[in-house]
């Protein structure tokens, strides 16, 4: 409220929103059906919590506190998806984590 020589008024706004219609615009949409695969760390009671961290960090592409979170996920459950994306993105970056001697699976 707004007082004017003694006087209340009340303060009005009007938003007035146009449209522009004549202007349509054909969008093409292209969508691939590549299927996507994962890579699965397995638990093992060989490899060190530091040692798969920083694998994860280096072929996965993980943070550090991704990596660590992924292997405590694999500590207490047994598994842990740690990467997801195209087949062969994922078959390669399994070979690096298996020459490190982790164990994984691409599904």
């Amino acid at each position: 409220m707004v007082y004017v020589n003694n006087v209340q008024k009340k303060n009005t706004m009007m938003t007035m929103m146009t449209y522009d219609t004549d202007v349509l615009e054909e969008t093409e949409v292209v969508t691939t059906t590549e299927e996507e695969s994962k890579i699965i760390l397995y638990n093992d009671h060989v490899n060190s919590f530091e040692h798969v961290i920083m694998c994860l960090v280096a072929f996965c592409d993980h943070g550090f506190t991704q990596a660590e979170q992924c292997a405590f996920i694999v500590h207490n459950k047994g598994k842990c998806a740690v990467k997801h994306g195209s087949k062969e993105d994922m078959l390669e970056r399994a070979k690096k984590l298996s020459e490190e001697h982790l164990t994984v699976e691409v599904i």
